[in-house]
């Protein structure tokens, strides 16, 4: 039988990290098991490239929710990484941290030293950022974050009406004040989105206590006796067993770590034992909890030469494509969320619950088709994301065949006050949109149009055009109650030897965009397996 130390389950933003780490340690053998393939794809590579990894079967896992409620029972498009580098190989490549209160939440919460203060080192340990290093930066870590290539002066006009409408522009949206308007930072590396498979990963793979495994989908994690001594994996289709001397660490992100705590028996009981599972471990909160950001989309037509609309259609978009290729530049070297806002949706908040971003560019997704069309005529974007909302969901099985994807169902806009804010967000949208210099670019306001001016009308547009932000969190979460799955070591309750690194042991969702706060549980996640050092199984 194979056996490593460590078995290390998802090569995403979270368990990218953890093998790399655990992995420094020459004594230990670290197994990392990813169920996809290489992410040496073109439009993987290309920053520009997400809006062609929708609905592509071999890097992603295309998942769709139940029928929505609050969303006029539409099921939402969840696209996850199904390759090496998880789903920071199809995002958008945004790095935000959320901040500091989100997580001295955490610790009131029960989430013991996940304070602002115990995450900040991690944040840092993990960044190589362009800008170099200072109180809230680092210049030298593994994964590199920079600043855009190009600055749309559209964008330029939106960041300087912001502070005519009394959100000023800030210097960093990573450090004090937390709020006001700025141009984002992006996991991108010269031209090429930076994955955390090629941050920290491929660098080290030629370690000799390092093994990746590809196309390899895990089945259940083995419990005998209260403790995880290995895993059962369907690699080029034979199933076999691979044992954990150490710890066996979960990856594989908010939606399918949960669906393999069940598919282990563990999980609430009651469901369980209806699908003809074996109760190892009762945990009622495993696959409870789940949160999402819910955003409302906004569309202005705008002058010629005001978007990139025209320059990404027709031929003009192989010029782009000849430019990227020899100077990795251009537009296929940006990520499409070129800025934000963050703002309170009152002033009597302590933080920003609203993120205001656009895009110099207007398109149609068409989720089913996966497809995304740039729209025919001048357009910038908008996405009103509310970052702290009260709306909670779940994960639950429709079976036990482990290849069969669970139910999910967000339960979006549940929460009465969630669309209360998030109308907030696109009146003071329209607001900046209404101020100089940017005032002078816009044509007219195509979606939702300035005849939906009352909350109701609103409203029908955030549940019938509103989407999803892509970053699910909180259906493992750690903590002391009785719905927590890990204590705040990541430790499942109850199982020895088994812990849930990525962003299900979120216990709130983060004020910002998931992928830098997933990294950084990665890296505190090795940390802490190293500080523990358990002992190895005879």
């Amino acid at each position: 039988m194979e056996i490593y130390d460590y078995v290390v389950i998802g090569a995403g933003s979270a368990g990218c990290p953890v093998a790399s780490r655990l992995s420094e340690d020459a004594g230990n053998s670290v197994l990392l098991i990813e169920a996809g393939g290489s992410a040496d794809y073109f439009w993987i590579r290309t920053p520009a490239g997400m809006g062609q990894m929708f609905r592509e079967p071999d890097y992603n896992w295309n998942y769709f929710t139940e029928p929505v409620p609050g969303a006029k029972d539409r099921s939402i498009f969840w696209p996850r990484g199904k390759t090496m580098g998880g789903s920071s190989a199809v995002n958008g490549m945004v790095y935000m941290r959320g901040h500091p209160l989100d997580f001295d939440g955490w610790e009131k919460l029960g989430a013991d030293g996940w304070g602002w203060e115990g995450v900040l080192p991690y944040f840092l340990k993990s960044e190589s950022n362009t800008r170099g290093a200072s109180t809230f930066h680092n210049g030298a870590g593994m994964m590199r974050v920079s600043d855009p290539i190009l600055r749309h002066p559209t964008i330029e006009d939106y960041v300087r009406s912001a502070g005519r409408a009394g959100y000023p522009r800030v210097d960093d949206l990573n450090a004090p004040p937390y709020e006001g308007a700025d141009y984002h930072q992006h996991t991108i590396r010269e031209g090429r989105r930076e994955t955390s498979y090629n941050a920290f990963i491929e660098p080290v793979r030629h370690r000799p206590n390092l093994k990746v495994m590809e196309r390899t989908q895990v089945l259940r994690v083995v419990v005998e006796n209260g403790e995880a001594t290995g895993v059962e994996v369907l690699h080029r289709g034979q199933k076999r067993v691979i044992a954990a001397r150490r710890e066996i660490v979960l990856s594989g992100g908010s939606l399918n770590s949960p669906h393999l705590l069940m598919l282990s028996g563990i999980g609430d009981g009651g469901m369980l034992q209806s699908h003809g599972i074996a109760v190892r471990q009762h945990l009622p909160g495993v696959g409870r909890n789940l949160q999402d950001h819910w955003f409302g989309p906004m569309i202005w037509e705008v002058t010629p030469g005001s978007s990139y609309n025209s320059t990404l259609a027709g031929w003009r978009k192989y010029l782009e494509g000849a430019k990227y290729l020899l100077t990795r530049k251009g537009l296929l070297g940006l990520s499409v969320s070129a800025s934000a806002v963050f703002v309170r949706s009152a002033p009597e908040l302590a933080q920003p619950d609203l993120q205001m971003v656009l895009r110099p560019v207007s398109y149609t997704f068409h989720p089913h088709k996966g497809i995304v069309l740039v729209d025919p005529f001048p357009g910038v974007s908008a996405g009103v994301v509310l970052l702290n909302p009260g709306s909670r969901g779940q994960v639950t099985l429709k079976s036990a065949d482990p290849v069969a994807a669970p139910a999910f169902q967000p339960n979006y806009l549940s929460d009465p006050d969630d669309g209360r804010r998030t109308l907030i967000g696109l009146r003071k949208m329209r607001e900046i949109m209404a101020q100089a210099p940017v005032a002078a670019r816009v044509v007219g306001e195509k979606m939702p149009g300035l005849q939906a001016q009352s909350d109701e009308a609103l409203l029908e547009h955030l549940k019938t055009n509103g989407n999803c932000g892509w970053h699910q969190v909180g259906t493992c979460k750690m903590g002391k109650d009785a719905m927590a799955v890990v204590n705040p070591r990541l430790q499942v309750h109850g199982v020895a030897r088994l812990r849930v690194a990525d962003g299900s042991v979120m216990p709130t969702i983060t004020s910002g965009n998931t992928a830098a706060p997933c990294v950084m549980i990665g890296e505190k996640a090795a940390a802490m397996i190293r500080e523990d050092a358990l002992p190895r199984r005879a």
